[in-house]
């Protein structure tokens, strides 16, 4: 049972609530997004989390997107490209696109080490992390084969070269970046990271120096999740930018005690959620969007569920033959409601976007196939496809083709 001393929100108050933190409860404006549109929706979500897969496109092209339509994707990369930047990579849900302030909180509760070298014996770390920084210091941006090459091994030759194997580079570039020394200035078109050392990348030198208290840096943390998410399970905060669950909800008690914070219950839910007073409520949504499997929104999956009663797990490393709906399937949201998913893939080659599959949620709005054809259409142009193409997939392929049809 909730909690009769602290305020009470109905599942459709939290979910609206939700929905406005992460700028989805509002249609997209006309006009094209500008340069400053997408720097504050990024600074806005905290993290745009990136992935190597590109069956329709990079992962965190694609929240911007959700939220302002069609834009140029020139724009994002700018903010983590050039200096100084907006954004800069670092680990934190996974591999993120993140505001540089939050570098100093993040390495403090860092724990990914085991990517690094640390197993490697240390008369072979140490002289080859010497070496890499040394490489870099020269002000060159590197990717992990080009320090390889210019430490005298091959890339195509693995074993070749004491101290220089591909593999032990690997590492030893993995363990400085995860401790905060290196840092990426960009990626390549392969999208390889581009290496350079930490104070090159900040636009500040002195946050490379920073080293705040645990505590500091995990209420910092935490209070940018919350304010993202909007309201918000502990776990769900923790979840945001991957911090211990046990030690996030302390930080959260102390925000609540700040009064930075609200303690909250949610419908009949039994666990008690954190709502950031700067999030206004809507009297409803009114927003549309297809959402990247990496999407802030449904980061964490069970409170996905809890919210809109949806289901949802990636099926990309799930054999072909045991996938439900398909291999990168998208959420669709319509106003309030997960209203469908679509397996999509950019056909570049064909100039077209395959619909693999799609498939309509239980009570799903009755124009469902209407506004996803729109969205799909919308979608397309800003990928640079020509047409559209609903394969004969799940139990919305019909409607959804009759609609795609129909359109110019």
């Amino acid at each position: 049972m909730p909690n009769p001393t602290v305020p009470n929100l109905t599942l459709a108050q939290a979910r609206r609530l939700a929905l406005a933190a992460q700028g989805l409860h509002l249609p997209r404006r006309r006009s094209e997004p500008s340069q400053r549109a997408v720097a504050a929706t990024a600074g806005h979500l905290q993290v745009l989390q990136i992935d190597s897969v590109n069956v329709l496109a990079r992962s965190h092209y694609l929240p911007p997107f959700s939220r302002l339509g069609s834009y140029d994707t020139a724009q994002l990369d700018a903010l983590s490209e050039r200096a100084p930047r907006g954004l800069v990579e670092y680990w934190a849900h996974e591999a993120s696109l993140v505001p540089p302030e939050l570098f100093p909180h993040l390495r403090v509760w860092q724990r990914r080490t085991w990517m690094g070298a640390s197993g490697l014996p240390a008369e072979q770390r140490m002289p080859l992390e010497a070496a890499v920084l040394e490489l870099l210091a020269q002000g060159e941006p590197l990717t992990a084969p080009s320090i390889r090459r210019r430490g005298g091994g091959d890339p195509a030759r693995p074993q070749e070269g004491w101290g220089w194997r591909w593999t032990a580079v690997k590492r030893v570039l993995e363990g400085l970046f995860a401790r905060g020394e290196i840092g990426s200035a960009g990626r390549t078109a392969s999208f390889e990271r581009l290496y350079a050392p930490i104070v090159d990348v900040l636009p500040d030198p002195a946050l490379a120096a920073a080293a705040p208290d645990r505590d500091e840096a995990l209420d910092v943390l935490a209070e940018r999740a919350a304010s993202a998410l909007g309201v918000t399970s502990a776990r769900s905060v923790a979840d945001y930018f991957r911090t211990p669950v046990r030690e996030t909800r302390a930080a959260l008690d102390r925000l609540v005690a700040a009064g930075v914070l609200e303690s909250v219950a949610v419908g009949d839910l039994a666990e008690r959620w954190y709502l950031h007073p700067a999030v206004t409520l809507p009297r409803r949504a009114r927003g549309r969007a297809l959402l990247s499997p990496f999407d802030s929104l449904v980061f964490e999956r069970g409170r996905l569920q809890a919210l809109f009663g949806f289901h949802y797990r990636i099926e990309i490393y799930t054999p072909a033959e045991r996938r439900l709906h398909g291999y990168y399937v998208l959420p669709f949201l319509l106003r309030d409601v997960m209203a469908a998913r679509v397996d999509l893939k950019a056909d570049r080659a064909g100039g077209r976007l395959l619909v693999r599959a799609s498939h309509a949620e239980p009570g799903a709005p009755a124009d469902t196939a209407a506004e996803l054809a729109d969205e799909l259409f919308l979608l397309a142009g800003w990928l640079g496809l020509d047409d559209v193409v609903v394969e004969e997939r799940g139990d919305l392929a019909a409607a959804l083709s009759l609609r795609v049809r129909t359109l110019p």
